[in-house]
Order: structure tokens, then C-alpha cells, then sequence
């Protein structure tokens, strides 16, 4: 614009008031947004703490930023199903996904076909929380902590079993990842389809052990159906302060959980995703909506950024990578 007026000879007053007046129409431009419903894709069921903590987090948007953010579910393939619808959605700012540990770290490891690459298809907006995994026993297994239980594992090689939600999974990772850093275990991996049958086949005496999400598990624990001998995080769950982490039980490096973030898909304007961005550091700074979250068995992660929120999605492929491969989980 402004070698335009330098060719056209125009007032130097002029180009001023009309740079002036392209600068605010595009800020009016970009202050409108959302003029319309935004929806919020979960890949996974209707009940299940990502779903929870979107729900949460769409009623908080709706009120701060005055449009209806609505939460759409779209489970299938591991979580791949929502995961590639909004990547291919318009860059508009009105489809988000509210993606875990599996749509953007685990997958992309895991199946030898992926419909998104996770890093290039999305833009991050911000991180909402951690939630803890748990690993729990049968009550009438001898092992009273985490040391006990490795030494019966040890001491019966293949003769003991763990249980996931599935081949692959973050909960059967997290049994991978157990099994090698606490020296090399040898228990039979128990594959289910979802984490509520592994459960009842853990409170049915069927499983020796399993890890399961803090808010899936927490029930049964309370209920005494099946006993909690560590938390999966390298710090102590929030909802279950009581309870020591299997770090501090000697696991060095043991650190298995699954995360909800906020994505949009590629290209969508930096503008959008800074309001957005914005928009959530201020219901993360709402103690009601920390309270629902930390009820929820998720433990938030308040003064996220687009710029933190790339950098963890990368570290997060770099851990999961080698454990996915040495696991030998693939799906086609």
C-alpha cells in the first residue's frame, strides 16, 4: 500500500488515514470472531474424561467469548476418526478437536496408516489438563506396593497378567513401560476392547494387575473392589494425594498419563488461535472450572500456550515412539 502512494504521489496524510483504516477494519475483522456456533470434536464416547473436560470447557467458552461452543463426538479407530475430521475441516476457527495422548502422540506410532500427520495438520491452541493413570490390583493379590508387586512378578516370570483397554493403547503402554523400567518383567499383556471390561475382569480376580485413568478407576478404588498400589505421574495425582507415585516406589523414569489439548486445524489465522488461546487462560483462571476439572480426575494445566503446546506435542513423539515399537503393537 504504501508504494502505491510513493507511485501515485499521494499526500503523505492521506496514506496515513487510509493505512489506518485497513489496520482497523482488519482488527474489527479478526475482534468479531465467533459470529457463529463452534464445535468442539471429541474422538472418544459421550462420559469419558476427555469428554468431560470438553464439556467443561465449551460451557466456560460459550460464556466468555459469546457464542455457543458445542461438543460433537466422533469416536472411532483409536481416536483417528474425530482427529482427521477436524483436521480437514475449514481453517475457520469453527471446528476445534480436543485431542489426547493417543491423537497425537501414540497413533501416529501405532497405525501404519495415518489420515493426519499431527504436527503439520494442526495449529495448537492450548493444553487443559493431565490425567493421572493408576495402577491397582486385584485385593486378593499378595503385593501391598509397588516393590511387592514387582518381586511376585519376578519371582513367577509369564506366569502373571496385565489388562488394557486395548493393543496399543496408552493403558497398555503404560504396561510396557512398567515391565521394562522396573527391570525387565515378564507378564502376559490382556488386550479388551475399552477400559471398562478390563476393569471387571480386574475386579473379578481375572488380572493380576492394570493401569486405568485416575477418574475411570477411582470408584472401584473408593468401592474397595480392586487396591491402588501407585500413581502414574512423576508427582502425585491431586485427587488421590494419599496415594505415593511409582517413582517414589523406586520406578525411576516411570511416567505413563494421557492429556486433553486444544487443536484447530492448520492454517487457521494466528488471530483466531491467539483469541482462543486467550479465551481458555481465562477459564483456566477460574477456580470453579479448575474445581470441575480436578473433580473430574484431571489435573489441570493452567498458563498454557500455542508455543508450549507444540513443543510438548513433539516431546510426547519422541517418548512414545521407541516404547510403541518396542511393544510391537502396530495396527494396519
Amino acid at each position: 500500500m504504501w508504494k502505491l502512494c510513493i507511485e501515485l504521489r499521494a499526500p503523505v496524510l492521506s496514506c496515513l488515514l487510509i493505512g489506518l483504516a485497513v489496520t482497523s477494519g482488519t482488527v474489527s475483522a479478526q475482534g468479531k470472531y465467533p459470529e457463529k456456533p463452534v464445535r468442539i470434536i471429541v474422538s472418544f464416547s459421550a462420559g469419558g474424561p476427555t469428554d468431560i473436560v470438553a464439556r467443561i470447557m465449551s460451557a466456560k467458552l460459550s460464556e466468555l467469548m459469546g457464542q455457543t461452543f458445542v461438543v460433537e463426538n466422533r469416536p472411532g479407530a483409536g481416536g483417528n476418526t474425530g482427529a482427521a475430521m477436524a483436521a480437514e475441516a475449514a481453517p475457520d476457527g469453527y471446528t476445534l478437536l480436543m485431542a489426547t495422548v493417543s491423537t497425537h502422540a501414540i497413533n501416529p506410532g501405532l497405525y501404519k496408516k495415518m489420515p493426519y500427520d499431527p504436527v503439520r495438520d494442526f495449529a495448537p491452541v492450548s493444553q487443559i489438563g493431565v490425567t493421572p493413570t493408576v495402577l491397582a490390583v486385584h485385593p486378593s493379590v499378595a503385593a501391598k506396593d509397588v516393590q511387592s508387586l514387582v518381586s511376585l512378578l519376578r519371582a513367577n516370570p509369564g506366569k502373571h497378567s496385565f489388562g488394557s483397554s486395548g493393543m496399543g493403547s496408552i493403558l497398555h503402554l503404560c504396561g510396557e513401560q512398567f515391565k521394562t523400567t522396573a527391570g525387565g518383567l515378564d507378564a502376559t499383556h490382556i488386550p479388551y476392547k475399552g477400559s471398562a471390561p478390563m476393569i471387571a475382569d480386574l475386579v473379578g480376580g481375572q488380572l493380576t494387575f492394570g493401569f486405568d485413568a485416575l477418574p475411570t478407576v477411582l470408584p472401584q478404588l473408593k468401592a474397595g473392589k480392586i487396591r491402588a498400589l501407585g500413581a502414574g505421574m512423576a508427582s502425585r495425582a491431586r485427587a488421590l494425594p494419599e496415594l505415593p507415585t511409582l517413582q517414589e516406589q523406586g520406578i525411576a523414569g516411570f511416567e505413563c498419563y494421557t492429556w486433553n489439548a486444544i487443536f484447530a486445524p492448520a492454517k487457521t489465522s494466528p488471530a483466531i488461535v491467539q483469541a482462543l488461546s486467550q479465551a481458555i487462560d481465562k477459564a483456566m483462571a477460574d477456580p470453579n472450572v479448575i474445581k470441575r476439572i480436578e473433580d473430574a480426575g484431571v489435573d489441570p494445566t493452567p498458563g498454557s500456550t500455542p508455543e508450549k503446546l507444540a513443543e510438548f506435542v513433539k516431546r510426547e513423539l519422541a517418548k512414545w515412539a521407541p516404547i510403541i515399537k518396542a511393544s510391537g503393537a502396530s495396527i494396519d
